[in-house]
């Protein structure tokens, strides 16, 4: 896998976030360990209009592209989010290239004009199987993503590897359902600790992460996302990811 398909996920750092680091001087190390592409996380900032300003002239001296993980969901109470505009804004404003949410809880209904009025903006827009029964089994994501694709509502899909076990539902039949829509990977492995899933590095769980990437499409950005892992950890899983895939 080519090194500049590799994104960092700030869910690494977090850790770091707990003793206080900030995310902007987080891009520094995030550059330093050889990454040309990092997620940052909303629930991260401590005071993001402070914050954001600085992020954005950080990102573009150091050369880096940004994705945002925002912890929220599409649809509340079956409408439409009232927040996901400021959310948009946000990126926009921080020169964001990708924005991520979570599906909640779509009753059939898109909103087809408040979508669009988002996707105006330029940012790519995805939704990721998160680690909920209401919008994070197979079912779910696919109810939907059929429906803003027969809609022609340019939505992407973030393909988050280890969320599967969480929803007690297989990883591989999910890539060979949901391959077609996934413009985004997201990879962790997972372990089950006192049998539940629990986060982990790369080779150091039970999914045969190998096989599912080779389902997948070969031409997407892949990020790291797992909590509270060293530098060793970063770069054993950053070198894993570069010798295994396309």
């Amino acid at each position: 896998m080519k090194k500049e398909k590799l994104v960092l996920n700030f869910l690494v750092f977090a850790d770091k976030v707990k003793d206080g680091a900030l995310q902007a001087n987080l891009l520094q190390k995030a550059a330093d360990l050889g990454f040309t592409q990092v997620e940052i996380r909303r629930e991260y900032f401590r005071d993001i209009n402070e914050e954001k300003t600085v992020i954005e002239s950080e990102a573009k001296r150091l050369g880096l592209d940004l994705f945002y993980s925002v912890p929220d969901e599409v649809y509340v109470n079956g409408k439409i989010n009232p927040k996901l505009e400021q959310y948009v804004i946000e990126a926009k404003q921080m020169g964001v290239k990708h924005i991520k949410w979570n599906i909640g809880d779509y009753n059939g209904e898109l909103y087809l004009n408040e979508l669009k009025a988002l996707l105006d903006r330029g940012i790519a827009i995805s939704i990721e199987n998160d680690q909920t029964q209401t919008s994070g089994t197979i079912v779910a994501i696919d109810t939907y993503m059929k429906a803003v694709t027969k809609a022609g509502v340019n939505i992407g899909y973030v393909y988050d590897l280890g969320n599967w076990r969480f929803v007690g539902e297989d990883e591989r039949a999910a890539a060979e359902l949901l391959k077609d829509y996934v413009q985004y990977i997201h990879v962790k492995d997972v372990q089950l600790v006192d049998q539940k899933p629990q986060a982990i590095g790369l080779d150091h769980g039970e999914i045969d992460w190998r096989k599912v990437l080779q389902i997948l499409p070969q031409d997407v950005p892949v990020a790291i996302e797992y909590p509270t892992i060293t530098t060793t950890e970063i770069l054993e899983a950053k070198k894993l990811l570069e010798e295994n895939g396309k």
